[in-house]
C-alpha cells in the first residue's frame, strides 16, 4: 500500500471543512482548490483576478513543494472564474508561472466561492518524476 501524505497550508477551512490543502500518494500530488489568501490572511489582490490568480499559484507551489515535489511536476491545472470575462488576466498569470512547463489547464465559470471577495480558485495535479 503506497503512504499517502497530507499536507496543509494552515487554512482555518482545512479543520472546518475536513480537506488538506494537498495529499500525496505514490508519484501524485492532488492540490485542492486553492483560494487566493494573502499571507497574513484576507483576500490578496482585491478586485484584481491576475494578482489572485498569482497567489493562488504560489500557495500551489508552496504545496507541491511541501509533499516533496517541484513546480515543473504540475501537469494539469484547473482555473475557475466568477467571472469569464476576466479569463485573460488569469492566463496571463498563468502563462508567466508556467510558460516552460505547459500543464494541461481548463478555464471554467463559476458562480461564486466561499468568500465573495475570491474572483478565482485554482486546482493542481503534480507527478513526481
Amino acid at each position: 500500500m503506497k503512504t499517502r501524505r497530507l499536507v496543509s497550508s494552515g487554512s482555518p477551512f482545512e479543520s472546518e471543512i475536513g480537506f488538506s490543502r494537498a495529499v500525496r500518494v505514490g508519484d501524485h500530488i492532488a492540490v485542492a482548490g486553492t483560494a487566493p489568501i494573502a499571507p497574513q490572511g484576507g483576500t490578496a489582490g482585491a478586485s484584481d483576478v491576475y494578482a489572485q490568480t498569482l497567489r493562488c499559484l504560489q500557495i500551489i507551489e508552496q504545496a507541491v513543494n511541501d509533499a516533496g515535489g517541484k513546480r515543473e511536476h504540475i501537469i494539469r491545472t484547473r482555473i475557475m472564474l466568477t467571472d469569464i470575462a476576466g479569463w485573460k488576466d488569469a492566463a496571463r498569470a498563468h502563462g508567466e508561472y508556467f510558460g516552460a512547463i505547459h500543464p494541461a489547464c481548463t478555464f471554467v465559470q463559476v458562480v461564486r466561492f466561499i468568500d465573495p471577495n475570491w474572483l478565482v480558485e485554482v486546482e493542481a495535479d503534480a507527478i513526481v518524476a
